[in-house]
């Protein structure tokens, strides 16, 4: 025996139980609808962007050659590996490639001529770095330039076998004595064509492979620069003039903002000091390489490289790195409306 009202009917209960099970399998089919609703939004995205962004029609032109032959200085020898953009993907004449503007800028710095080879092809996940770079060690290079990482985002390569490709090349090339600059991932989020949701998606995966590949390669004994939205603000502003005509690869004054932000890592790695400047960039300085790797992937044109503080490699949080900021992009965003960023470090646009 019990209170009146304490106990609840047998019928009762059974009714209620049903009423939350139903309610229970209204919120589950709900919440997989909205699952299947999201994705096959994504799906949609995807195809719509395929069919937005032209297939490559043409290899991009070929930069391989000697820059700066008239100079007296013992001839360095630079290789370029990666994907379009380090290909030069959208743009019609040499000079106007990543491998020839870094080139050029290089003889003229370095009062020397400068033999460029490029491995690069269009297309190219992280994967194929491995056969780049086994052509690219018969060159015996001084310097190696990799642009990677935007074609593993849209092929949903996990992130870590990318990284690992990528460690496996830096440690080939510096076991052989060649220094090596990575431009990181760029922002995806970016790209017009790319609607959200998909371009929100985009945009953190980017960042994410971006910061991973900096701690990676910072570890493997390279250097590391941000390339981010590098573009984006401008392309906001100028899309004509910062995209190629398929509205998904730079333009000429898109690789030539890209080889600026290159050439002074690029001079640093090869030990020439003319990059140094006389006075900071706010957001500079020595951190732990992971929080270093992740304010890089949020300002474009950042560059991490490994240091010592008080004669050690590695703090509590790991190791120590040193972030730098290009003064021509101030905090990592470039105006969208005022003067073009100086690229006077990257000769032969003319």
């Amino acid at each position: 025996m019990g209170v009146a009202g304490s106990v609840v009917p047998i019928g009762s209960r059974w009714r209620r139980a049903r009423r939350v099970a139903r309610l229970a399998a209204i919120g589950t089919g709900a919440t997989a609808a909205a699952a299947v609703a999201t994705g096959g939004v994504l799906l949609g995205q995807a195809r719509q962007a395929r069919r937005t962004i032209p297939m490559a029609e043409a290899p991009p032109p070929r930069c391989d050659g000697v820059y700066g032959g008239r100079f007296p200085g013992p001839e360095l020898t630079m290789v370029v590996l990666g994907d379009s953009s380090a290909a030069g993907y959208g743009v019609h004449r040499r000079r106007e490639t990543p491998g020839a503007l870094l080139a050029t800028g290089l003889s003229r710095r370095l009062r020397r001529p400068v033999r460029v080879r490029r491995f690069a092809v269009v297309g190219a996940i992280s994967a194929a770095l491995r056969y780049q770079v086994e052509a690219a060690l018969e060159c015996q290079p001084d310097v190696a330039v990799i642009l990677i990482g935007g074609n593993d985002i849209t092929n949903r390569t996990p992130h870590a076998l990318a990284v690992r490709y990528l460690v496996e090349t830096v440690h080939a090339l510096r076991d052989a004595g060649c220094e090596v600059v990575v431009g990181t991932c760029p922002d995806l989020g970016t790209i017009r064509p790319i609607q959200p949701p998909l371009r929100w998606l985009a945009h953190r995966w980017s960042r994410q492979l971006a910061a991973a590949q900096t701690v990676a390669v910072v570890e493997a004994g390279g250097w590391s620069v941000s390339l981010g939205d590098l573009l984006g603000p401008r392309f906001a502003a100028e899309p004509t003039r910062m995209f190629a005509w398929d509205r998904f690869h730079p333009s000429a004054e898109g690789y030539a903002v890209a080889a600026a932000a290159l050439l002074p890592t690029v001079l640093s790695a090869l030990g020439t000091g003319q990059d140094r400047r006389a006075t900071a960039v706010r957001g500079e300085g020595v951190r732990s390489l992971p929080k270093a790797a992740q304010e890089a992937a949020r300002h474009a044109g950042t560059e991490v490289s490994g240091t010592q503080v008080r004669g050690r490699d590695r703090g509590p949080a790991g190791r120590w790195a040193q972030l730098r900021r290009r003064a021509f992009f101030g905090v990592g965003a470039v105006p969208q409306h005022g003067p073009t960023p100086d690229t006077s470090t990257v000769e032969g646009l003319a």
